[in-house]
């Protein structure tokens, strides 16, 4: 499986999305390394099978295993804090902002990569789980490590081209029009 396996499985009224995978994955504003952690931490917060096994078959041999293993780390903890963040942001209690967080989150202290890469995964991931004061939070932090608006851009447009791919997948699926990655490849 592949990423080319996958465009092949998306519909003709998703060529956009095609399009947009390969561009992205040639996204030469993101260093080869970072890209290609970017589109497994994506493929892994989407949590849609096809897209899992095909960005980490295509991306995940570029990668090292502590890479791998920031991305993963990434996902987890995002999936934890972009929940209880929102829920503090959104709520109208102004007393749960004020509140120690009480989570443990010692896995972002050493991922096992530059600290700016992580917090660049952790927007992207963030930004698929729709937290906006995590995004706010990471987009600050990245900047402050010295990251490029135009390398911040590129890792939302990814993160939001696998979004979509999984989306469209899901919804092909469940109308029962498009096959398996497994039986298309």
């Amino acid at each position: 499986m592949s990423i080319e396996a996958l465009k092949d499985a998306l519909p003709d009224y998703a060529k956009d999305l095609k399009l947009n995978l390969s561009t992205l994955a040639g996204e030469e504003t993101v260093a080869a390394p970072l890209r290609a952690m970017l589109f497994v931490a994506s493929a892994l917060a989407v949590r849609q099978a096809d897209v899992r096994d095909a960005l980490l078959a295509e991306f995940g041999p570029q990668l090292s295993p502590e890479q791998v293993g920031a991305a993963k780390i990434a996902v987890a903890m995002m999936g934890m804090n972009n929940i209880y963040y929102r829920f503090t942001h959104l709520v109208e209690a102004p007393e749960y902002a004020t509140m120690p967080a009480k989570l443990r989150m010692t896995a972002m202290a050493r991922p096992g990569i530059p600290a700016a890469e992580f917090e660049v995964l952790s927007l992207a991931v963030s930004a698929i789980n729709g937290c906006g004061m995590c995004m706010a939070s990471h987009e600050k932090a990245v900047r402050k490590h010295g990251i490029e608006p135009a390398v911040i851009q590129a890792a939302v447009r990814i993160a939001a081209v696998v979004h979509a791919t999984a989306v469209t997948l899901d919804a092909e699926a469940g109308a029962g029009a498009a096959p398996a990655l497994s039986q298309a490849a």
